[in-house]
């Protein structure tokens, strides 16, 4: 059974940090980090593939966030700094089944439960 658990979520100022974490059962496929607000759907964040050496960031988030993962702990992080309000949302972290990193949600297989994450102004 696949299991992804999130951690790491939070209230923050705006031009704070926060790192999330995602423990995930199995290393070996693409994953990804996406983002979703109440009567929007789900938004595509960051990915990377296995071994680190792909990654694809939203526009939105480029420069400021960074995707990296430990195959030796089973889990990927996203590093999020200069947080501003609209990037708060639940953030949900994702497991592919082959190890291609890709930005949309549909390609994705597996979901953890998702964790908040607040930045106020």
């Amino acid at each position: 059974q696949v299991q992804l658990v999130e951690s790491g979520g939070g209230l923050v100022e705006a031009g704070g940090s926060l790192r999330l974490s995602c423990a995930a059962s199995g290393s070996r496929y693409a994953m990804g980090w996406f983002r979703q607000t109440p009567g929007k759907e789900r938004e595509f964040v960051a990915s990377i593939s296995r071994s680190g050496a792909i990654t694809y960031y939203a526009d939105s988030v480029k420069g400021r966030f960074t995707i990296s993962k430990d195959n030796t702990k089973n889990t990927v992080y996203l590093q999020m700094n200069s947080l501003k309000p609209e990037d708060t949302a639940v953030y949900y972290c994702a497991r592919r089944s082959i190890d291609w990193p890709d930005r949309l949600a549909t390609r994705y297989d597996y979901w953890g439960q998702g964790t908040q994450v607040t930045v106020s102004s």
